[in-house]
C-alpha cells in the first residue's frame, strides 16, 4: 500500500505540544508565532497630558509612565494647545483630556489619544459647558464630567461623552452641591464617584450610575474640607490623597465603591502636596507630581505609590520628566488617567 504525501499550504497554523508554542508553516518549515502586548511597554500606563508649567502656567506636553514599574515618566507627545486645570478619563484604549483653562477663559476642549502608541492628542470635540477644575468617573464606553470652576455658571453641571466617539458633551443631570475645584476618577465600572471641591469648601462625597443619567446621590463624607486632592480606584476600592484645607496635606484616605459611608484612613504620600496626577493598576496607585500651597507653590516632581488593597505610606516610584516644563517641572492638576482603572 502506498503512502499519500501530505502538503502542508503556506501559513498553516499548529501547536506544537512539544513546545508549548503556536507555529506558522512558512513555505519551507514550522516557525514560532511572536505574541507582543500592545502597550509599548508591556502592561498599564498612566499618562499626564498639560499641566501648570512655566512661564504662563500651562503646558502642552503628555508623559507618561508604566505602573508595574517604577521609574521617571517619559514624553509621549503634545497636546494642541498648552493648558492646566484640564481632567482626565479613559477607556482601555482611548484617554482623553478634558476642559482646563488657558488665558484668559474657561476651555470646552478635550482631545483624545491611544494609549498603545505614543503621539500628539487629536480633537474629540466639546464639554457641554467650558470649565475647569472639573471632575470626571468613566467605565469602557462613557465619561462623565462633573463640577469645576466657570464663573458663567453654576458648578453643578455633569455632563457626558462615549469615549470612543467625537462629538460633544450632553447634559448628564447635576451634582447635589456645587463644586469648584472637585475630585473625580473613582470608579468601579457601575457607580461613578465624586468628593470634595469649593463653593463653598466641601468634604461631602456624592456617587452617579454612569450607564444612566441623573441627579448624583449622597455617599458620605471625606475627612476635611480638603481641595485640589485627587483620585483613582481599582474595582473594589477608592483612594483619595494630597489636597490642601489650608495647608497642603500628605493624608490618603479611602472608600469602598460599592457601598454607603465616610471615607478611612489610608497611610501618607511621601511628600505633602496638593494638585497631584493618580493613576491605577488593579493593584497599584500612583501619584505624581503636585505642588506646596500658595502664595508662593514650590512645584514637585515627585511620583510615589501604594498597593491598593493594603494600607500603610506611599514609597518612592521616580520622577517627572521635565518635557515641555521650562522650570523643569510640570504639576498635572488631577488630569491624570489610566487605561487600567477600577471601571474598566
Amino acid at each position: 500500500m502506498s503512502i499519500i504525501p501530505v502538503t502542508v499550504p503556506t501559513g498553516a497554523i499548529r501547536y506544537n505540544t512539544d513546545s508549548n508554542k503556536m507555529e506558522c508553516f512558512n513555505g519551507t518549515k514550522w516557525m514560532q508565532i511572536a505574541v507582543s502586548s500592545p502597550d509599548l511597554n508591556g502592561g498599564a500606563r498612566g499618562v499626564v497630558p498639560g499641566g501648570n508649567s512655566s512661564p504662563d502656567g500651562t503646558s502642552e506636553s503628555i508623559s507618561y509612565i508604566t505602573i508595574s514599574t517604577a521609574g521617571n515618566s517619559t514624553d509621549f507627545g503634545d497636546l494642541s494647545v498648552g493648558i492646566n486645570a484640564n481632567t482626565g478619563g479613559a477607556s482601555r484604549t482611548r484617554g482623553l483630556s478634558l476642559g482646563g483653562s488657558f488665558s484668559p477663559a474657561r476651555q470646552t476642549t478635550v482631545e483624545y489619544f491611544t494609549f498603545s502608541s505614543t503621539g500628539n492628542s487629536q480633537d474629540y470635540g466639546d464639554l457641554s459647558v467650558a470649565r475647569a477644575e472639573l471632575g470626571c468617573v468613566t467605565n469602557q464606553t462613557r465619561a462623565v464630567c462633573g463640577g469645576g470652576s466657570d464663573p458663567s455658571s453654576d458648578s453643578d453641571v455633569m455632563d457626558y461623552g462615549t469615549i470612543a466617539s467625537t462629538g460633544t458633551f450632553v447634559d448628564f443631570g447635576n451634582l447635589v452641591d456645587d463644586r469648584e475645584s472637585v475630585g473625580g476618577g473613582i470608579s468601579n465600572g457601575t457607580r461613578g464617584i465624586f468628593y470634595g471641591g469649593t463653593s463653598p469648601a466641601q468634604n461631602t462625597i456624592e456617587y452617579i450610575t454612569i450607564a444612566t443619567t441623573g441627579n448624583s446621590q449622597d455617599f458620605g463624607d471625606c475627612f476635611d474640607t480638603e481641595i485640589r486632592k485627587q483620585g483613582c480606584s481599582n474595582s473594589t476600592r477608592g483612594l483619595i490623597a494630597s489636597g490642601n484645607s489650608p495647608t497642603t496635606r500628605k493624608r490618603i484616605e479611602y472608600l469602598t465603591t460599592a457601598t454607603l459611608g465616610n471615607t478611612i484612613d489610608f497611610g501618607e504620600l511621601t511628600v505633602a502636596r496638593r494638585n497631584v496626577g493618580a493613576v491605577e493598576s488593579p493593584t497599584r496607585a500612583v501619584f505624581i507630581g503636585g505642588e506646596a500651597g500658595s502664595p508662593s507653590p514650590a512645584k514637585y516632581n515627585t511620583i510615589d505609590y501604594v498597593q491598593i488593597a493594603s494600607t500603610g505610606d506611599a514609597v518612592d516610584f521616580g520622577d517627572m520628566d521635565t518635557a515641555g516644563g521650562t522650570d523643569g517641572v510640570i504639576v498635572p492638576c488631577g488630569n491624570a488617567s489610566s487605561n487600567a482603572h477600577g471601571g474598566l
